[in-house]
């Protein structure tokens, strides 16, 4: 992966563009720093691609399965959260 400063990024952007939409990837810096990193968009990232609602709900369904707060009340696990 290249490393870019945020002054080249700009001044190269459509370039840059064109290189990951070819695969290519970048880090972009700010002072020597990484900020963003530049990537392709993968197939599910498309906006003509739906999402499958279906298998999203029977995951967190099944990720639930043998959860229980018994015996917690809502006040207690508000205070557990808190430092």
């Amino acid at each position: 992966m290249k490393t870019i400063s945020e002054d080249q990024a700009q001044d190269d952007w459509f370039d840059l563009l064109d290189d990951v939409a070819k695969g290519g990837q970048f880090t972009i810096t700010r002072h020597g720093v990484p900020v963003a990193v530049l990537v392709p968009a993968s197939a599910s990232d498309k906006p003509d691609d739906k999402p499958d609602i279906e298998q999203a709900i029977q995951t967190i369904r099944e990720s639930r399965k043998g959860q229980r707060l018994d015996g917690l009340s809502i006040r207690e696990m508000i205070e557990e959260g808190r430092p």
